[in-house]
């Protein structure tokens, strides 16, 4: 008998995944995704299960769709900005398909606790025509994944699971099943005319894929993750996606009138079940983690006549940064809560590096032989030392992605920079340094990495 266990999010989906006859993982580090890797990780040998971190997240996801295509089922981890470096493969994949369930375990960072941008990876699976699931719960980040899988198998396409930070980082209890899966059998992808992207072959299988798409949004309405709710008399519905429903569920407790409620987890967009909603009610907020991806869906470019629709696009929820019950409470005309011990004001505190790092005393070294050079430019990269950027050591004048510390130094070199410094870590190095390195020494560029 299975006993709860108390679990942070990607734990539980972590869990989920073994339990639903994962094979193999694959991925890279990167906050807030990295303890879904962890997880599998620790329970490997147990389940028997390839768990090996990847140079980088485009080769992560080759790997995984390697294994996919032996029959087994794979899961791939990385965060959002870690998707734009896979989204060459991951696009292609939704032409060749899968051969065992894959799974993409993508984790957003809404309000960029740790990230240089706050994209929202649900474009991405609409952009490839994938189906997406984004849990609103521990609990369902755990049960998800065998549909995720079967799903994958069944319509031969890789399957996104879209997590974001406040999902990802907290806890809570969950409540495992007893079925727990056998792995898939070893079988060969041997259908080239499917495996094989030559252009003959790829514009068969765009049309396969434009084809799946009518059955993709009939699975997203009988969703289990899906649901409706229809009050009599109800003026206003609320549509809620992913964790973004416990704060709209709990904001609209206290509404005097009826309300219609609309939760989506499971995409494509569930249309018909938007537009009973959106039929029976005059106004409808959406309520979403990250962009306004089903609000700006709905309204398109004029909207919806005689309706109206309200989401951050309108400015009724900040535009920006993470949601929270407030956010819903003030959209409603509600009373924000007002915190129960009101805290002093307290001064920042920057992130600095640990005390003994010793990147404090390259950047000392740095700092004191680059002095005399006052047109000097240093491209830092993704990595801790990106602190060098604050006091008291100010080195470093850039930082976009991984690896950009060398290309950027090459092309500033380029502009007549001159001394062009990157500074870059071995792990970074590894994942998409090493490319640009040899286009640079390639040009006799004059820089310094």
């Amino acid at each position: 008998m299975a006993k709860q266990l108390t679990l942070l999010g990607n734990e539980a989906l972590g869990l989920g995944a073994l339990h639903a006859g994962l094979s193999g993982t694959f991925g890279y580090p990167g906050t807030p995704s990295t303890e879904i890797f962890e997880f599998v990780m620790s329970k490997a040998d147990k389940f028997g299960v390839r768990a090996i971190w990847s140079a980088n997240e485009k080769v992560g996801y080759e790997e995984a769709l390697g294994m996919s295509y032996g029959g087994k089922r794979v899961i791939v981890t990385m965060k959002h900005v870690g998707l734009n470096v896979a989204a060459d493969p991951f696009m292609n994949s939704s032409m060749t398909g899968v051969g065992g369930g894959f799974a993409l375990c993508v984790a957003d960072d809404p309000s960029m606790h740790s990230s240089q941008n706050e994209q929202d990876s649900r474009y991405f699976a609409d952009f490839a025509r994938i189906p997406c699931f984004e849990p609103s719960s521990q609990q369902e980040a755990y049960d998800m994944m065998k549909h995720v899988f079967a799903l994958s198998e069944e319509m031969d396409v890789p399957v996104m699971i879209r997590m974001v930070t406040r999902l990802s980082h907290s806890r809570a209890n969950i409540m495992p099943s007893d079925d727990h899966l056998p792995q898939n059998e070893t079988k060969s992808g041997d259908n080239v005319k499917k495996w094989v992207l030559l252009p003959p072959h790829a514009r068969v299988r765009n049309v396969e894929l434009n084809e799946k798409q009518p059955k993709l949004i009939e699975l997203a309405e009988k969703s289990q993750f899906n649901s409706l709710e229809m009050q009599p008399g109800a003026k206003l519905g609320v549509i809620a996606t992913g964790i973004a429903a416990n704060y709209a569920r709990e904001a609209i407790r206290d509404m005097d009138a009826p309300v219609n409620f609309l939760k989506i987890t499971q995409y494509p967009i569930p249309e018909g079940l938007v537009k009973k909603i959106t039929d029976a009610s005059d106004k409808v907020l959406v309520v979403e983690e990250g962009y306004p991806f089903v609000e700006s869906k709905m309204t398109g470019m004029f909207g919806i006549p005689g309706k109206e629709i309200v989401g951050r696009l309108t400015g009724d929820l900040p535009r920006t940064g993470e949601m929270n019950v407030d956010h819903v409470r003030k959209a409603l005309g509600l009373k924000v809560s007002t915190p129960v011990i009101e805290t002093p004001s307290i001064p920042g505190r920057p992130p600095a590096l640990c005390k003994g790092c010793p990147h404090a005393d390259t950047f000392r070294a740095l700092v004191e032989a680059v002095e005399e050079y006052p047109t000097r430019r240093m491209f830092s990269d993704i990595g801790c030392y990106t602190l060098g950027v604050y006091p008291p050591y100010n080195c470093g004048d850039a930082c976009v992605d991984m690896g950009a510390s060398v290309s950027m130094a090459t092309g500033a070199a380029a502009a007549g920079i001159s001394p062009a410094i990157g500074l870059i870590g071995d792990s970074t190095f590894m994942h998409s340094g090493m490319t640009p390195l040899i286009g640079a020494a390639k040009e006799n560029a004059n820089i310094t990495i």
